[in-house]
């Protein structure tokens, strides 16, 4: 692999990204990552003999090593991380020190970059998080080459093309972790009812829990969101900000009795009829 993209920047990488996902669906998978291992092994050179026996041994050898889902698919972070060395300032984008698992941490940096509250980042808004992004790593980024990343990103990630990033959008450029609320089985009461009531009642602590990021025992804020994001997400996957927004204000106005703006541990368990472990 040394020396095979030892020219690759931000461009370069937005045109081998396009190039191999050429189905646009986020992966490259099939066919394309046959393709791709193809064109790996002409860049690096003579030496490497060409047959499909030794491309896909060099296809196993790499996926094992860079394919951290084990979906046998390549995601754009994932090839982030195979083509070395990118670009050290704009693989900082795809290299962060945790995945991002939690959907109240995403909501939180969509509200602080969402400035205007359009309910969509702007090219302006992506260049903020990527500049604060640098900042954070002690790295100096020059204006152009800022710009430079801030049209790359746009193109990888702006999949209907209108100049915004949208939630689903921002949660693929920070690798959001896969629905929290996925590992259980609900129905549209949000717990299955083939449960018995210890286990809804268990079910229920893990997710207040997970969405109680602050520890206070009442969802507010970006817990709200996170919560409304992922339990949305369960039937509608391309929730967008303003809807997000309009599903808040309606699960308040049914959750919260005591109208201060936030979710009580109580105050959620009576609105899907599970009774709470007292503390």
């Amino acid at each position: 692999m040394e020396g095979a993209f030892d020219d690759v920047d931000a461009a370069g990488f937005l045109e081998i990204w396009q190039h191999f996902d050429a189905d646009d669906n986020g992966y490259i998978e099939g066919k394309e990552l046959d393709d791709f291992f193809c064109h790996l092994m002409k860049r690096l050179g003579p030496k490497e003999k060409m047959t499909a026996e030794r491309v896909q041994r060099v296809k196993q050898r790499f996926m094992s090593a860079y394919d951290v889902t084990a979906d046998g698919k390549l995601q754009i972070h994932e090839l982030a991380n195979l083509i070395l060395p990118l670009d050290e300032n704009f693989l900082l984008v795809f290299r962060r020190e945790a995945p991002l698992d939690n959907s109240v941490d995403f909501m939180k940096i969509w509200r602080k970059y969402d400035v205007d509250s359009s309910g969509y980042i702007s090219a302006l808004e992506l260049k903020a998080f990527l500049k604060d992004l640098f900042q954070k790593h002690d790295k100096e980024v020059a204006s152009d080459k800022l710009e430079e990343y801030t049209d790359t990103m746009m193109k990888i990630f702006d999949k209907n093309k209108d100049g915004c990033l949208d939630l689903n959008d921002l949660a693929r450029i920070l690798a959001l972790q896969e629905n929290f609320l996925l590992q259980f089985q609900m129905d549209n009461s949000l717990f299955p009812k083939a449960c018995s009531k210890e286990e809804r009642k268990k079910d229920f602590e893990k997710i207040f829990d997970h969405y109680d990021v602050s520890k206070t025992g009442a969802l507010e804020g970006a817990e709200v969101d996170g919560f409304v994001k992922d339990m949305m997400g369960l039937v509608r996957p391309n929730l967008t900000s303003p809807e997000l927004d309009k599903l808040k204000g309606i699960l308040l106005r049914h959750c919260d009795v005591n109208k201060d703006g936030k979710i009580q541990r109580n105050e959620l368990s009576l609105c899907l009829g599970v009774k709470p472990k007292l503390s």
